[in-house]
Formats: structure tokens, C-alpha cells, sequence
């Protein structure tokens, strides 16, 4: 059988490179102006997505959510690149994020945010050459995890796993990650 994860990975795979191509990190990530104004909408994203689940949409099927969560490392970013709190706390947050009334859609939601600190870790480096800032200094977000990444992902995938152990469960979890994908691609990139 095939695991939750993969079939996560299969039913988002067109929605995430849709969203790759779309992204275009070459000139987001061009100078600090233009970095700042993404992690102000990942921020937006991000915050409406933790309003979202709660303090605790998992349980014990995620115990360590609460050191998933981002919007502390991007409202850090943006204070190292200027933002005052006052300025990050009034950010536009993103008013589209599906529903997620259940751990099973939950864990679809929280795949694509999870899949993003991978990519950022990708992105990280391009940030460092191109901007010169690391994780102290306006790169956090993408440094999630540090060299805990490839753990936390496979701690999420097991976790997910386990939880996502039936049909309907995994129709949930795929339809709320393919949906936060459009949510993302939208807010992000103004996909029609």
C-alpha cells in the first residue's frame, strides 16, 4: 500500500509545480526590497494559516507543532530587515485558506507549508550569496529547522502517515493540501 505521504506528494505534484513556475525566485529574491515584500506574504499566509489551525488542530497525532509553526521565524526576518512589530502585526494576511476542521485536513494543509521549509533550504543559499543574510540576520524562515530538517520532514511524513490511515482521511488530507496550494499560488503570485 501506498504510504499517506506519497499519495500527498502524487495528488499535489501539478498544483506544486505550477506554483514553482509561477514563483519566479530569480527576481523575487533579486535585492533586499524585493525579498522583504515575499516574506510580507508568506507572513500573510502563514498567520492565516496558524489563525487557522489553532493552537493544537493535531493532538498527539503532531506533538510538536507548535515548533512548526513560522510566522515567528518571518515576523524575526522581518524585523532584521526593518519591519518594526507594530508594522509586521498589521500585515495583510491571505483570506482564502481552506477549511481545516479536522487532523486529516490539517495535515494536508500543514504538507505544503512543511514542503516549503524543504524548498527553502534549496533557496537558502541564493539568499546568503545573492543578499548576504543567514539565518540571524533575515533568513530564518528559509534556515527552518537548521540541520533538523530532514528529521522534522520525516517526523511529519511518519506522523501523517499514521493519522492519514484511511480512504477517507487521505481525500481529505489531498484535498486541503491541493487546496492551500491554489490558496498559496494565489496570494502569492495573483493566479486567476
Amino acid at each position: 500500500m501506498v504510504s499517506a505521504i506519497a499519495e500527498l506528494r502524487s495528488a499535489t505534484w501539478s498544483s506544486h509545480q505550477h506554483l514553482e513556475k509561477l514563483l519566479d525566485v530569480k527576481t523575487r529574491f533579486t535585492d533586499a526590497a524585493a525579498y522583504r515584500r515575499h516574506l510580507e506574504k508568506m507572513w500573510g499566509f502563514c498567520a492565516a494559516i496558524e489563525r487557522r489551525l489553532g493552537q493544537d488542530p493535531f493532538g498527539a497525532a503532531l506533538t510538536d507543532y507548535a515548533r512548526r509553526r513560522k510566522v515567528p521565524l518571518l515576523t524575526q526576518d522581518l524585523i532584521a530587515l526593518g519591519a518594526t512589530p507594530e508594522s509586521v502585526r498589521g500585515l495583510p494576511g491571505c483570506d482564502a485558506i481552506p477549511d481545516c476542521p479536522d487532523p486529516a485536513s490539517a495535515f494536508g494543509c500543514l504538507y505544503v507549508l512543511e514542503g516549503a521549509t524543504l524548498g527553502g533550504r534549496t533557496l537558502l543559499p541564493l539568499v546568503e550569496d545573492r543578499l548576504g543574510l543567514t539565518a540571524g540576520t533575515g533568513a530564518a524562515f528559509l534556515a527552518s529547522y537548521g540541520q533538523e530538517v530532514g528529521p522534522m520532514w520525516r517526523e511529519f511524513g511518519a506522523s501523517l502517515d499514521a493519522w492519514c490511515d484511511t480512504a477517507q482521511r487521505r481525500v481529505s488530507a489531498s484535498r486541503t493540501a491541493v487546496g492551500t496550494f491554489a490558496s498559496l499560488a494565489d496570494w502569492l503570485c495573483g493566479n486567476p
